[in-house]
């Protein structure tokens, strides 16, 4: 990760003495105040953890290791590499080493040609989300039969050695992986499962061989045989079993950090065609510190004629920031057992307390006696599950007098806690323009088409939503008063905000509080294949698990329905025409499922619950794209600054 920048403003069409406000350091923002959430049972199942096979990377393609080896002839690499459909594309990713040249032989012939020659189509292969990218030179063979090509890569004084060879074609058949649990802390045993199937009639194929491929934060590799016997004591009975359609394994990680994970298959359709699949997960595990008692019993103490504050009774190990909290709120009526409510957020690391508004109880007609169900405390920056049990009884001496009074309406203290007075100078209301993960100055050739707007600046960083939010939040507590419109990871950090902490978007006023483009809610494939380039070439912002499918999922479950319905989101993929072949980025064509915009996929870049504001063809995720940046729509930012709060 790269070290920290200055969060400077910049402000658009404003006088002088704005400006000089505007100027003030975000390092004198107040204090973050978390909300204390809630909402009704209606919403239990969207606010619990999804299953882990719900998150799963769907692969048609390969990201193959490239290791070169010095012969008499040079530096070389050489493989046979089955492609089972037509329309073959190949991405050689080598660093900055321009001495790297690929050379091919179709199936069924023997002599190698340079690949440049052979290609009906050349591509800059760069690969990468925001700034951070990859070069890469891409290939596609139009005619290019189905079969075993055979491939080779040789250089004569290569600056580096080790690089990636991505390859893929117009085949169905997918490489299904994920990681079967939540939880990723140190000491656990991180289980992954794969299933081959087939996009076009769910068919299965079956496995010839796999292997899974971790690094660890330390640097250091190791392979697992998923096939034989392997010599590894921590593989399990299922994951040696390779011939069906369906593999596993596993392994202990034994430290903090970013893990890189690369399920490799090669595989056999029910037609007899050889072929290879790869799926690259990016795995942040952390300290587990906190804990919940087996036994543990939740006290509640009235705080006000309204609110408990729960003790969880959990134990902590460090004093600052935060964890994520969520449970649900469970009594009886009579001797039926019926929901009350749930609540969450954020709580502060040396006293994790939720909080319940007793009107929630009161619009239940629930008595005691009372229960908290599927506890669990999170990591805040990962969403990884640190803590949890099923029913935890809940001792209530004494119920405020708010629990027997049914209230008219669900109003916004009953679903985000009492508001905090603000105090201090600010610099009025402001469209805040917010740029995504490892981003340049995406919004600043076009910030004239919005009025009002001050740019947030914290260019080329990896942040989690988390750190993002509060980033997002010290820069706004200048202003009285915020609306955002925000490209990519932006969208997802700013929701994470109006969720979790008060802040100037809880004074805006307008029609719509927050607006995004191109923002992956679910999660982008990209993630884990940039860990995995970056593993080799050391470059580039470093792992954000927040942005890969499962974090996302995991980031998701605690995103209640009142804040997503304040979101309004743009998606866009690449034009298409009849004449040529389409896509955003020839890598990403490769990794990702049409549409996409080189970055986000239409499927994946939804929010369940907010307003889908429309998809165009024609943009792309950013710039150096076939098409326009998506940030550069001038008639979508003159919509987005006419609708948006301020």
């Amino acid at each position: 990760m790269k070290s920290s920048t200055s969060i400077v403003p910049t402000v658009a069409a404003l006088p002088l003495a704005v400006l000089l406000i505007g100027g003030l350091s975000a390092a004198h923002a107040s204090t973050p105040v978390p909300k204390q959430l809630a909402g009704p049972p209606s919403e239990f199942e969207q606010m619990r953890l999804p299953a882990p096979e719900a998150t799963a990377i769907r692969s048609t393609s390969a990201m193959l290791p490239v290791r070169l080896e010095s012969t008499r002839d040079g530096w070389q690499w050489q493989q046979s590499i089955p492609i089972d459909g037509n329309d073959a594309r190949m991405v050689l990713f080598s660093g900055s080493d321009a001495s790297w040249q690929l050379q091919l032989a179709e199936p069924g012939r023997s002599a190698l040609i340079d690949a440049g020659n052979m290609a009906t189509e050349l591509a800059d292969g760069g690969l990468g989300l925001g700034n951070e990218r990859f070069s890469g030179a891409g290939f596609r063979f139009e005619s290019g039969p189905a079969g075993t090509w055979s491939a080779r890569i040789v250089a004569d004084r290569p600056m580096v050695t080790e690089g990636m060879l991505l390859i893929g074609s117009d085949s169905p058949w997918q490489l299904v992986s994920w990681q079967d649990g939540h939880n990723r802390w140190v000491g656990e045993t991180i289980s992954m499962k794969a299933e081959l199937q087939n996009a076009d009639d769910g068919g299965k194929a079956r496995f010839a061989s796999a292997e899974l491929d971790v690094r660890y934060p330390d640097g250091r590799r190791q392979t697992f045989d998923l096939g034989g016997d392997g010599g590894y004591a921590n593989l399990s009975a299922e994951a040696r079993r390779v011939g069906g359609s369906s593999v596993a394994g596993e392994f202990v990680a034994d430290q903090a950090g970013d893990y890189t994970v690369q399920m490799r298959v090669r595989g056999v359709t029910p037609e007899g065609e050889a072929f290879v699949r790869t799926a690259q997960h990016a795995i942040t595990v952390v300290e587990r510190d906190i804990e919940l008692p087996r036994l543990a019993i939740g006290v509640a103490t009235a705080v006000d004629d309204t609110r408990l504050a729960i003790d969880l009774g959990a134990t902590s190990r460090r004093s600052d920031g935060f964890f994520r909290a969520h449970a649900e709120v469970w009594g009886t009526i009579g001797k039926a057992e019926v929901p009350v409510a749930w609540i969450g957020g954020m709580v502060p690391a040396g006293s994790p307390q939720l909080h319940l508004d007793t009107r929630w109880i009161a619009l239940s007609g629930a008595e005691g006696p009372f229960e908290l169900r599927n506890v669990r405390i999170e990591n805040a920056d990962h969403a990884t599950p640190l803590a949890e049990i099923a029913r935890m009884p809940l001792d209530i001496a004494e119920l405020p007098r708010a629990a027997t009074e049914v209230p008219d309406a669900i109003d916004e203290s009953m679903r985000m806690g009492p508001r905090p007075e603000r105090s201090g100078q600010r610099a009025g209301a402001r469209l805040m323009l917010v740029h995504g993960y490892c981003s340049g100055d995406a919004w600043g050739p076009v910030q004239g088409q919005f009025a009002s707007s001050v740019k947030f600046q914290d260019f080329d960083q990896n942040r989690s939503h988390n750190q993002f939010a509060l980033r997002i939040r010290d820069f706004g507590d200048q202003f009285d008063s915020f609306g955002i419109v925000a490209h990519s990871q932006g969208g997802a950090a700013a929701t994470h905000l109006y969720t979790y902490y008060w802040s100037g978007l809880d004074y805006a006023s307008g029609s719509r509080l927050i607006q995004s483009v191109g923002t992956p809610y679910q999660g982008t494939a990209l993630a884990g294949n940039l860990a995995a380039l970056g593993d080799i070439f050391g470059i580039g912002c470093g792992t954000n698990t927040d942005l890969t499918y499962s974090g996302a999922s995991n980031w998701l479950s605690g995103i209640p329905s009142w804040a997503r319905s304040r979101v309004h989101y743009y998606t866009t993929s690449f034009a298409t025409k009849w004449w040529r072949w389409d896509y955003c980025n020839i890598g990403s064509d490769l990794l990702l499922s049409d549409p996409e915009d080189g970055t986000t996929e239409r499927a994946y870049g939804q929010l369940p619950g907010a307003y889908n504001r429309g998809h165009k063809t024609g943009w792309c995720h950013t710039e150096g794209m076939r098409d326009p940046a998506q940030t550069r729509d001038g008639s979508r930012n003159s919509t987005m600054s006419n609708y948006a709060a301020r």
